[in-house]
């Protein structure tokens, strides 16, 4: 917080809100094409479903991030607003899916659609966000973009299905973690802003630039949701603090601990994670084994320095107020857990 903010007795805006203030006029096009295209004809559960999701209360992150990729870059529309709606048509595609897969049972902080209605509305209603997303980015007429997030759409997919099988295995390595990462959060991060820099015409360099930013801030987001998950709340995450405990992910700060690990810790991980033996206790004798080790400040400093490498992209980038915005924006990421 700025000394002005403080002497002023006002809290300093996040760098979401600032970005978002920024970009209001694009957010609103982004917000009236998104209800016009979640809507059907002849399935109304879709509408229901999808506005369940799209209209809780989300930040908008991936595409607030092409729009003001575009605009660093200096486009002026229309196309930006296309894309930026078929970011977030694949973001909530992917959630509704990963909802019904972890069986969760809050997102946002509400009950998620799967919990409401069912995990076939779930499935069916994110596959129809699919359909849309690819029928919006066509409507650019832009071919490369459209190459970019039909391979983010498949390497998200790819990465969801690499962590049904890494998830639970012990031999699962920081290497490993990194693929799943970059396919199910990073993969779209970086196809945000990389669209961003290619329908606005920019060099070569700037649009590899805006990709390095978008790679770098994904894996720091996720790292940091990581970490939370043991160390923040319920209400700083939109779920259930322990959810990927008792889901039996090995993330990153337990992959870290399991590479440390005695024999009985690794006897306690095993039973945990992968036999899914879980009892009063545990969550609270892993977060002991994890502090004991480090793991949770070894982690913190993995997304310290990925958010670092993400403020470095920027610097080839034109100066703005929009690249100091997503400059502090990957600060504030890691900030959450500082």
């Amino acid at each position: 917080m700025s000394l002005d903010h403080m002497a002023a007795g006002q809290p300093a805006q996040k760098p979401q809100e600032r970005l978002s203030a920024w970009l209001a006029g694009d957010m609103d096009a982004v917000n009236l094409l998104i209800r016009d295209r979640m809507a059907s004809e002849h399935a109304p559960r879709i509408p229901q479903v999808t506005a369940h999701l799209i209209e809780a209360g989300g930040k908008r992150l991936r595409p607030m991030l092409t729009l003001a990729a575009a605009r660093l870059c200096g486009y002026d529309g229309p196309f930006h607003v296309h894309l930026a709606a078929t970011v977030e048509f694949i973001h909530t595609a992917t959630l509704l899916h990963d909802d019904v897969v972890d069986e969760s049972a809050q997102r946002r902080g509400r009950p998620t659609a799967n919990l409401l209605w069912d995990n076939k509305s779930s499935v069916l209603v994110g596959d129809y966000l699919f359909a849309r997303s690819f029928q919006l980015m066509t409507e650019t007429g832009n071919m490369r973009v459209l190459a970019i997030l039909a391979n983010a759409s498949a390497v998200i997919a790819e990465g969801e299905v690499l962590q049904l099988t890494a998830a639970q295995d012990l031999r699962t390595d920081e290497g490993i973690y990194l693929k799943v990462v970059r396919g199910k959060t990073a993969a779209l991060f970086s196809a945000a802003t990389e669209v961003g820099g290619v329908i606005a015409g920019a060099t070569p360099a700037q649009v590899q630039a805006l990709y390095e930013y978008g790679d770098a801030l994904g894996i720091a987001f996720q790292i940091v949701d990581d970490l939370l998950d043991y160390g923040g709340t319920d209400v700083a995450i939109g779920k259930n603090t322990g959810d990927d405990f008792r889901e039996r992910k090995l993330t990153l700060p337990v992959i870290k601990a399991v590479a440390l690990a005695s024999p009985e810790e690794r006897a306690f991980w095993e039973r945990v994670i992968e036999k899914g033996d879980q009892r009063d206790g545990d969550l609270d004798h892993a977060r002991a084994i994890m502090a004991r080790h480090g793991t949770m400040e070894a982690a913190r400093q993995n997304a310290l320095a990925w958010a670092a490498k993400a403020r470095a992209a920027l610097n080839s980038l034109p100066e703005h107020d929009l690249r100091d915005m997503l400059a502090d924006l990957a600060d504030y990421v890691v900030e959450r857990i500082s």
